[in-house]
């Protein structure tokens, strides 16, 4: 912390960005950091890598400075990554980003690399909008209501409204104190959790519909074909939130939703994780294939067919069991 507290106040000029297909943890802390930054009279500019499209449910956030290439300058600035547990997942070419004269790394999850040259992470924080609070009072940044407003749209969405098991106290005491300073609940509310696309309905009924049980019902696995995306008119944000359906059915220790990305380019498919039992640490199944995450939430990419993926996760599940 006092590290990276010296450095922020030391250096002028900031590149900030995130994890390419950004959640709400993600894109709070990126704006959180930004504007923090900015307070302090730095030179913040904010990117994300990747052409994929912003999660609709995100639109109302303040975003519109959001580059998608990066400034001319890029090399010169340092470079604060949050909520990024590697440098693979900070775009196609995260060599460019990482030889900034200095990589500082802010994060929460516990299978980060510490890939920074200074690393911030704290595994026991809800989110990574939890530790840039903790950040932010060190460096004197006041809770402007906006600033507050990103924080929560950062630990509400990562602790699932307050209902994962990384609800913590602290996690709850701090959503009182974002609440005090101005943060407007009701809108992040309706934006994020009742704003629901017509297509992402249709895209969640094919899911539904393909969700098959695997050993005695304790995994459920779905999947979407790039078809599905295109038929619906839905972009691939538009899955997310999708697996937690899953994750819902009776008797399911872990839930699995493979998807073909609607657009050429990129990884044939994307899979994602979710445990609905403490014990299992998905992110350990994810990490097989490059990935990673959580505890209970991860996901990897495979150029592997659907079944073949089903099956190896299958493995995976059995191990991760017998491991616990």
């Amino acid at each position: 912390m006092a590290a990276v507290v010296a450095a922020l106040r030391e250096h002028p000029r900031f590149l900030v960005t995130t994890h390419e297909n950004p959640d709400g943890d993600a894109l709070g802390s990126l704006l959180a950091a930004v504007l923090a930054l900015r307070q302090l009279g730095k030179d913040a500019v904010m990117y994300l890598a990747g052409p994929t499209p912003l999660p609709q449910e995100y639109a109302f956030m303040p975003l519109a400075e959001l580059g998608r290439d990066l400034p001319e300058d890029a090399a010169e600035r340092v470079l604060l990554a949050v909520d990024c547990a590697n440098e693979s997942r900070l775009g196609p070419d995260p060599e460019i980003l990482m030889s900034s004269p200095l990589v500082i790394n802010v994060d929460h999850h516990h299978d980060n690399t510490r890939f920074g040259d200074l690393d911030l992470v704290v595994p026991s924080a809800s989110s990574t909008g939890e530790v840039l609070r903790d950040l932010f009072r060190e460096l004197g940044v006041e809770l402007t209501p906006e600033i507050a407003e990103a924080l929560y749209i950062a630990l509400v969405t990562d602790t699932g409204r307050f209902q994962y098991t990384n609800t913590t106290p602290k996690a709850l005491r701090l959503a009182a104190e974002l609440v005090e300073a101005g943060a407007n609940i009701h809108r992040v509310f309706q934006s994020v959790y009742e704003s629901v696309q017509l297509a992402k309905l249709k895209l969640l009924a094919r899911a539904l519909e393909r969700a098959q049980v695997f050993d005695g019902g304790r995994i459920v696995v779905s999947h979407l074909l790039r078809d599905d995306f295109n038929e619906v008119g839905a972009a691939e944000p538009y899955a997310e939130g999708i697996i937690d359906y899953l994750r819902a059915v009776e008797g399911a220790d872990m839930a699995v939703l493979i998807r073909e990305p609607p657009r050429s380019d990129g990884p044939t498919r994307r899979v994602s994780l979710r445990a609905s039992v403490d014990e299992l640490d998905v992110s350990r199944i994810a990490r097989h294939w490059g990935g990673g995450g959580h505890r209970q939430a991860a996901g990897f990419s495979s150029e592997d067919s659907v079944d073949e993926i089903t099956e190896a996760i299958r493995r995976e599940f059995g191990a991760a069991h017998a491991a616990a």
